[in-house]
């Protein structure tokens, strides 16, 4: 099936006009990649060469269904069940002949658990070692060498990570396991996600890779860039025992933009913000989707601790009520899509191609944006988005009602902003869908978003937003 064909087939019922009215996520030879930013853009090998203070990483799946690594696995339920076998990750497993298809509203007693070994590098003594999934569908427990690495994550749409630094030999052969329950225990996560109108699949979908990060790092950071060159990042860093120092830098095609700035930190401290005004900074727009590097540095007197990089644009957003959406002080109509990430042959599982062709169908169609139904999407999608123009609302998860609990809803959002916060493609954030949504929620977008979002009831009049 071509693309055209299937998106076509979508939009028949999805196409959706946002009128700017105020009125209203195996092999035994793994990949080795250096250089992990810390923001969402895809770790790339080139990112950060020769720097030995960068991020390591070392993906243990694929980075999408065109380059898929076999695990091992077996299934509890359905078909072939009870044998062990061999599945690529990332994958939908009912794709590969396991367990049962089914659409939402429809409950499932599927387990599927992988395995697969992996070696840590000898280099990698002493620094803090980390394992991330991207997502995984949909309660998911993860041990390393028979021990648990964290508590069970419940949410299929969301990046998250367990620090395993004490539980791996390194410089040796360790043993991965990842058992995934297709249907939640948390009533509330399955209400938001699988009791759908759309198809429900189990697995782990979306890439896994292992992050290496010296003894002191930086953990993340977030950007506000406006369209008139101000800039400030809030850096999160951990372990810094010595007085420190943050430096940033940004740049366009390897030319420097502005000055270095910098903020210093104390001994323990956790965050701090840096600030600087970059006057000649061409704004980020949909139909000029001009972006930035940026690099970040963690220095003591004694070293450079460590190194990150990624992507951001300058824009600013306004939501003027009773008047529109304004983009760098342009008044802008939403015309788009809802868009799931979805594929006839793949579920779930994507790769970056797919998101690249739905991206340029939409555009040649005269579409500006394209709204995350209903949660977020792959990475690569969004750094398309943003590398090719066009206007995105990022949703949580939610389907109808009830929605997500608050205990869990809560670590979701921050999951999701946290992962999504540097993409200036993402101009609102959108809080369930069709009466789906938290209102407990609504608030808690803005503690890891220093743009500060309007956030969206979909189907509802708020935010300003109708």
């Amino acid at each position: 099936m071509t693309r055209q064909t299937n998106v076509r087939g979508l939009l028949r019922w999805l196409l959706f006009g946002l009128v700017g009215s105020a009125c209203s996520e195996g092999a035994r030879s793994p990949i080795a990649a250096p250089g992990l930013s810390a923001d969402s853009r895809a770790p790339r090998p080139e990112a950060l060469p020769n720097v030995p203070a960068a991020t390591e990483i070392v993906y243990l799946s694929g980075r999408g269904t065109d380059d898929a690594v076999e695990w091992e696995f077996m299934i509890n339920a359905g078909r072939n069940a009870g044998a062990w076998s061999t599945l690529p990750v990332p994958s939908n497993w009912e794709f590969h002949g396991f367990g049962d298809f089914q659409y939402g509203h429809n409950a499932s007693t599927e387990i599927g658990t992988y395995r697969r070994n992996f070696d840590v590098p000898a280099t990698w003594a002493g620094r803090r070692i980390f394992i991330t999934l991207e997502g995984s569908m949909t309660d998911t427990e993860v041990s390393v060498n028979g021990m648990s690495a964290g508590p069970v994550h419940r949410g299929g749409f969301y990046r998250f990570k367990h620090e395993i630094t004490g539980l791996v030999q390194v410089g040796t052969e360790n043993q991965l396991d990842i058992v995934v329950a297709k249907q939640s225990a948390d009533a509330s996560v399955n209400a938001a996600e699988r009791e759908a109108d759309y198809w429900t699949f189990g697995g782990i979908y979306r890439p896994v890779y292992l992050e290496a990060f010296p003894p002191q790092f930086i953990e993340r950071y977030a950007v506000n860039a406006l369209a008139n060159g101000e800039l400030t990042v809030d850096v999160f860093v951990q372990n810094v025992g010595e007085a420190a120092e943050v430096t940033g830098r940004v740049s366009e095609a390897g030319v420097t933009l502005g000055a270095p700035f910098s903020s210093t930190l104390e001994a323990g401290a956790s965050t701090t913000r840096l600030s600087a005004s970059l006057p000649g900074a061409r704004p980020w727009s949909a139909e000029s989707p001009n972006l930035y590097a940026i690099e970040l540095q963690l220095r003591t007197a004694s070293d450079t601790e460590h190194v990150v990089s990624g992507t951001f644009g300058f824009r600013t957003v306004e939501v003027r009520v009773g008047d529109g959406i304004y983009v760098n002080g342009s008044k802008v109509m939403l015309r788009g899509a809802n868009r799931h990430s979805f594929w006839p042959e793949s579920g779930r599982a994507l790769n970056e191609r797919i998101s690249r062709d739905d991206i340029e169908l939409m555009k040649d169609m005269n579409m500006n944006a394209v709204r995350m139904s209903h949660y977020p999407p792959d990475r690569h999608f969004l750094d398309a988005t943003d590398e090719l123009g066009m206007n995105v609302l990022d949703e949580l998860a939610g389907w109808q009602s009830p929605p997500y609990d608050e205990a869990v809803g809560a670590p979701l959002v921050r999951e999701m902003v946290t992962f999504n916060v540097n993409h200036p493609s993402i101009l609102f954030w959108d809080n369930g869908n069709e009466g789906g949504w938290n209102g407990l929620l609504d608030d808690d977008f803005a503690q890891w978003d220093p743009q500060a979002r309007t956030v969206l009831h979909p189907w509802a009049n708020f935010g300003g937003i109708n």
